[in-house]
């Protein structure tokens, strides 16, 4: 008996290393037969890597250009001087220049909203519309100010639905003790001018309520309580 259990001791680890050199010479095959296969697909992943850091290093040297060429655009933007902040000065480029050569970049995205509020000071909301909604971006405060700034434009073409799908958005992206209570002051009014009364209430008292140390809560409590009582309530 200790003599069988010994041979059958001996010859598990045997059987197991057949079916390993089975394995391993299955893998080598496969590894052959499928070697063009393979080197193609680390080459085409080598090349996407690749081709995104260069990408990225592209881009990140065009922004620092971009931001270079935002400068003087900006102090003229600053001054009121509103044409050469479009348009450039002679010397240097505006914001329509730069928005269409760096508009994957960063700086060229703000130098959309740029574009878009100085076409809005000047009346022209077909413009300042095109450029404000082709804006984007995750920062706090820019982009819901592009939001209220098409609402203006849409108020200013007397769209009003337009104005209140943007002046929601610019009250309803990322909420804020500074800057959401105007934006729904605006809502409820273009809500008004809507005849939208009961929404334009709920607008008021949301500022009220959500929003009571703002420098609007006095004026929307006024507005809520002036349309509550013409409605009857």
């Amino acid at each position: 008996m200790a003599k069988k259990n010994t041979v059958a001791t001996v010859s598990q680890p045997v059987e197991k290393n057949d079916v390993l050199v089975d394995k391993l010479t299955a893998g080598e095959d496969f590894l052959e037969k499928n070697r063009n296969l393979l080197i193609g697909a680390v080459v085409a992943v080598l090349l996407v890597v690749g081709g995104l850091i260069a990408f990225n290093y592209y881009r990140n040297a065009k922004n620092e250009e971009a931001q270079n060429l935002m400068y003087p655009a900006v102090y003229h933007f600053e001054a009121d001087s509103l044409q050469k902040a479009l348009n450039g000065d002679g010397a240097n480029e505006g914001f329509i220049a730069i928005a269409d050569d760096y508009g994957m970049t960063k700086a060229g995205k703000l130098a959309k909203f740029y574009a878009g509020a100085a076409l809005l000071k000047q009346g022209k909301f077909d413009d300042a519309i095109k450029y404000l909604e082709d804006f984007s971006s995750d920062d706090l405060l820019i982009q819901a100010r592009a939001y209220a700034l098409t609402g203006d434009a849409y108020m200013e073409k007397n769209n009003l639905p337009e104005a209140i799908n943007f002046y929601r958005k610019a009250a309803d992206y990322k909420p804020n003790e500074f800057f959401t209570p105007a934006y729904l002051m605006k809502l409820g009014l273009a809500q008004e001018l809507a005849k939208d009364n009961q929404a334009a209430i709920e607008t008021y008292g949301r500022v009220a309520t959500q929003y009571p140390k703002s420098a609007e809560a006095v004026n929307a409590l006024k507005y809520k309580s002036k349309l509550a009582g013409s409605a009857g309530q």
